[in-house]
């Protein structure tokens, strides 16, 4: 069934957009999608006014409300990739490029540039020439900036990293162990999207009815359990993600899912609540 989403606009999310909106040098189609949530929120316009006065089809429209409804503002605001021609790199050229702007520049240079990187790849690989746009793009996707002098792309690889990426290794080398299980965690936000008015129940002669406008009413947060060996699956949905929400999540892993395990092994992030204090 075709939906309608509904844009309501946080105070905070539209004076973000507004000062977007003003600001002099911006991305094009970002700024048009900008323009499309502001006249978009609580229904101020319609569709056909949206389009005219943004310049843009109704399609685009209905695809930057459902992205805001369902994914929030950034993802409204930030397009992913769009459909086109083939890439002309392949997975080695890709590669080979990641690992060219992750070195050290030649000598003589500070810093690899698009130009640099372009002749090196052509070096390296089969290409017979490449464009500055398609290395700028595969940076880009690759979250790597050579022009900074910051730069991450791997961990550090110290005695503790690598010590600890040993423990994780022999742990999941193990062998199944009903008695001592091994449970990935983890946690994740979430949109949460409601009816605007309430659904009319199936009656004679008429099927159910759901309204289609969709509207935003927050999020959740989502912590996830995973057992490697069995492959059970629990997914637990609180509104915040403190200590004592974590806490709560160990207490339940072993009084309700695991109450007769000897020993609870559980792999996690080193996120701040994930501590022996919580």
């Amino acid at each position: 069934m075709n939906r309608k989403y509904i844009v309501e606009l946080s105070a905070e999310e539209k004076c973000e957009l507004v000062n977007y909106c003003k600001k002099g040098m911006v991305n094009v189609r970002k700024y048009k999608r900008a323009a499309i949530l502001l006249k978009a929120d609580r229904c101020r316009y319609t569709t056909d006014q949206i389009c005219e006065a943004v310049q843009v089809s109704s399609s685009t429209v209905f695809r930057v409300k459902r992205q805001f409804v369902e994914d929030g503002l950034e993802a409204a605001l930030n397009e992913g990739a769009r459909s086109g021609a083939m890439r002309k790199t392949s997975a080695k050229d890709e590669v080979t490029l990641i690992a060219t702007a992750c070195s050290e520049p030649p000598t003589g240079h500070c810093r690899w540039t698009l130009a640099l990187l372009g002749e090196r790849l052509i070096t390296l690989t089969d290409l017979d020439s490449i464009s500055y746009e398609t290395v700028r793009r595969r940076l880009k996707e690759n979250a790597l900036k050579p022009w900074q002098k910051k730069m991450w792309c791997v961990a550090t690889m110290d005695a503790e990293y690598i010590a600890r990426m040993e423990h994780v290794l022999e742990l999941y080398a193990e062998p199944a162990d009903e008695l001592n299980p091994i449970i990935n965690f983890d946690e994740a936000m979430k949109q949460l999207v409601d009816d605007t008015r309430p659904v009319q129940p199936m009656k004679k002669g008429q099927v159910k009815r759901l309204d289609y406008e969709y509207k935003r009413v927050g999020v959740a947060n989502l912590f996830v359990f995973f057992d490697r060996h069995r492959g059970w699956r629990h997914v637990k949905a609180t509104q915040r993600k403190t200590k004592v929400d974590f806490a709560h999540c160990m207490k339940d892993l072993v009084d309700e899912h695991y109450p007769h395990a000897n020993k609870i092994r559980v792999v996690l992030d080193n996120l701040s609540t994930h501590t022996e204090g919580a």
